[in-house]
């Protein structure tokens, strides 16, 4: 999986410029009503980006912020390419420290954000398939212990059904 690819599949699901009210994401502060209502574009949030010109953002800079910021950050190239995408779209759309954790915790290691040399062994040692379907497990209970599940859950579960598409295609 390169960073080209994860990209164009990237882009599939996180689209053109929003500004729910209701999203903190969009707020510049990541706390709704404080701050600006900037809003999200590409899936870049006033929240993370708040001094960026979110409803200008074009996707050539979407794209180099996404490579820079979150794909090498992640130390992607290192993981597994049938991992990588996986948990790179959970990085962008919960954070990448939550992505992280729930990786670790689908391999059996301690949640402490890092993925270091022996999280790396852990994920390569681990039956492909098993990792998938636990961290897309993890994923979805992230998502519906969160407060904002009723009002973003279906949009959230669609997500993770493609990323289970993905992953058997990539594995």
């Amino acid at each position: 999986m390169t960073f080209e690819q994860a990209f164009d599949r990237l882009i599939g699901h996180e689209g053109e410029f929003t500004d729910d009210p209701k999203d903190r994401g969009n707020w510049t502060t990541g706390i709704i009503g404080k701050g600006t209502c900037k809003g999200t574009k590409f899936g870049i949030s006033a929240m993370t980006y708040p001094d960026l010109d979110i409803k200008n953002l074009s996707l050539d800079q979407a794209k180099v912020i996404y490579k820079r910021d979150w794909w090498d950050k992640l130390n992607a190239d290192s993981l597994d390419a049938a991992v990588v995408f996986q948990v790179w779209d959970f990085a962008i759309n919960a954070g990448m420290g939550t992505a992280k954790r729930k990786l670790q915790k689908s391999v059996g290691m301690a949640e402490d954000g890092i993925i270091g040399p022996l999280t790396l062994k852990a994920i390569q040692k681990a039956d492909l398939n098993d990792l998938l379907m636990k961290f897309n497990a993890e994923r979805l209970n992230h998502y519906t212990s969160l407060s904002t599940w009723p009002r973003y859950g279906k949009t959230w579960t669609r997500r993770v059904a493609k990323q289970l598409v993905y992953g058997a295609m990539d594995n």
